[in-house]
């Protein structure tokens, strides 16, 4: 048997002959200033699917009828206030006569417009890679 009691947890280092300091960590350095936060995927989608339907001239309830969507979950998509599956947003796409592709890259060319004008967000500037595509992950 073990020489530990049986409420006791036993620890086993990650590294061998490692131990944790015993010192307080050091302390962060302040902040210059707020960073500003990244807009959401959602708001920005929200605001290409608003933008296009005024621009369109066209009402929420025509779009939503024509998406086969609900107008009240149309308006809560287009506020940013849902997470719209990819089935919904290629289908208000379509209602407004774009391809899912073509409201994605939008979204993609909105959000690169808005994180440059703050290059020092993240310790990164959005020039300082040669990709400017669009990566979605599940």
């Amino acid at each position: 048997m073990t020489d530990q009691a049986p409420n006791e947890a036993r620890v086993i280092p990650l590294r061998p002959g490692s131990t944790r300091p015993t010192s307080a960590r050091p302390a962060t350095p302040p902040r210059t200033g707020p960073r500003p936060a990244e807009p959401l995927w959602r708001d920005l989608v929200g605001d290409v699917l608003r933008r296009e339907r005024l621009a369109q001239e066209r009402t929420l309830k025509d779009v939503a009828d024509a998406a086969r969507i609900s107008m009240p979950y149309l308006s809560e998509v287009e506020r940013g206030r849902k997470e719209a599956s990819s089935e919904v947003l290629a289908a208000a796409a379509r209602a407004l006569g774009l391809g899912l592709g073509d409201l994605l890259a939008q979204a993609q060319g909105e959000l690169v417009r808005l994180t440059s004008r703050h290059p020092g967000a993240h310790g990164r500037t959005s020039t300082s890679s040669s990709y400017n595509g669009l990566c979605l992950a599940a």
